[in-house]
């Protein structure tokens, strides 16, 4: 079981685990004592968060995870919450970390036992393993909770991971379930198979064929319209949902003059040449460029794409009386962007005109086949698909230029996500790394 303080990369921990083909759930912390006494889970990963253990002081795990006997596994946030919750002491740092680090290991736990990235020399022709890590914090732990012993460091962070060998409780400071925590899967698989003893036979189902199937039974043989912007995630929802019911879909596919050279006929090769599906190809491109022009903020070039995006979709939807159902790409990271995580833990990042921004005056039932799906599944599909020249929507990137332009931060909706530049955990990432990476 994952417990949930409203890390934006909460959802990475559980593709992690899942990958080690174990099953897993996330929770919100707060699910109640008699809930997780009924799971019964293995173990249990406390999860990060933006908040800090001495301002949010009931944002705690609950009692009962002490109570259990099982293992625990507390990242970032959930390593500071463990170690008030144990009897220790956490405190701001006058030292905030964010990006790559380089970890010593400490005291041969069973956690980090011959994982390492490299070695560095000691004393007595002895070694010290080292990790190289993503860091996201603002907090530190100035005393280890009675039981407990170092596990990590840094020069920065003398206290960059704890444990507790005789309970099974462990706690890091950096994040391993990010690519860029190099032996991160190596720990969290250590963790879920070694120190729980899971078993490995949980197999994932074939997310395609269960959208294809799910889609069928939502819509029976009543009509989907879709917007469809040229980006991955309109483009594999479009394709999903064609596979599934055909010429019961109309993709409206409004050209907001943000595209690339030709992009608006590869659009149309792909979807009518190529899939034969139905798409109503409208021009909107002096519509939006006028309202955009002197529009120089990111959020607010983003409202306007997603305000004039919905004006015309709305206009074109009024033409096709028989379409009952509203299609969306929405993807997961643009539900957690937008502080929409069905935890309810997660602050807004930026909004997202695809997540409960659409007005209730369109009369149609959303339908969304990927809410719960994270960039790399819908690039994966985009792949098989053979469209090698898809990219996130075209208007998501214009409009976050200014963003990167002013600043050294890359927009989440260009980027991989990674651990926060807030206090704690939960802000874009710094690394200009493909959207096609870990999501």
């Amino acid at each position: 079981m994952i417990l949930d303080f409203g890390s934006q990369v909460t959802q990475l921990i559980a593709r992690r685990v899942r990958e080690a083909h174990v099953y897993c759930e996330i929770h919100p912390n707060d699910v109640s004592e008699a809930f997780i006494r009924d799971y019964a889970p293995k173990g249990i990963i406390l999860s990060g968060s933006h908040a800090s253990t001495y301002e949010e002081h009931d944002l705690r795990a609950p009692d009962v995870v002490w109570q259990l006997g099982v293992p625990v596994l507390g990242i970032c946030y959930g390593m500071f919450t463990m170690a008030v919750q144990q009897g220790g002491q956490v405190e701001a740092s006058t030292h905030r970390e964010f990006g790559y680090a380089e970890v010593r290991a400490h005291g041969h736990t069973k956690l980090l036992k011959d994982i390492q990235d490299f070695a560095t020399p000691g004393p007595e022709g002895k070694s010290h393993g080292m990790l190289k890590v993503w860091m996201s914090h603002g907090d530190k732990i100035t005393a280890l909770p009675p039981g407990f012993k170092l596990m990590a460091s840094t020069p920065s962070c003398p206290i960059a991971g704890m444990a507790d060998e005789s309970r099974g409780y462990y706690g890091v400071q950096f994040h391993p379930e990010v690519t860029h925590t190099v032996q991160g899967r190596a720990l969290l698989e250590r963790f879920v198979l070694g120190i729980c003893g899971a078993r490995p036979d949980w197999v994932m189902r074939d997310h395609i064929e269960e959208a294809v199937s799910r889609i069928r039974e939502m819509v029976g043989k009543e009509e989907v319209i879709l917007g469809l912007s040229g980006g991955v995630d309109s483009s594999v929802a479009a394709a999903l949902i064609h596979r599934a019911i055909g010429d019961q879909l109309t993709c409206v596919f409004v050209d907001h003059g943000l595209l690339r050279l030709n992009e608006a006929t590869m659009v149309m090769d792909m979807f009518v040449g190529r899939l034969h599906a139905k798409v109503v190809h409208v021009d909107a491109s002096d519509q939006f460029l006028g309202h955009l022009a002197g529009v120089s903020d990111p959020e607010a070039k983003r409202k306007v794409i997603g305000r004039e995006f919905v004006e015309v979709f709305q206009r074109e939807a009024k033409k096709l009386q028989n379409a009952r159902w509203l299609a969306q790409g929405t993807i997961y990271p643009d539900v957690i962007e937008s502080g929409g995580a069905k935890t309810k833990k997660a602050t807004s990042i930026k909004s997202h005109h695809n997540v409960g921004g659409l007005p209730a005056t369109l009369g149609s039932r959303c339908a969304t086949c990927s809410r719960t799906r994270c960039a790399n599944w819908a690039w994966r599909w985009a792949c098989r698909t053979r469209w090698s020249t898809a990219t996130p929507s075209p208007a998501r990137a214009w409009a976050c230029a200014s963003w990167a332009r002013s600043s050294a931060s890359t927009p989440s909706c260009c980027a991989e996500p990674t651990p926060s530049s807030s206090r704690n955990c939960a802000a874009p990432s710094t690394t200009p790394a493909a959207r096609a990476g870990t999501t």
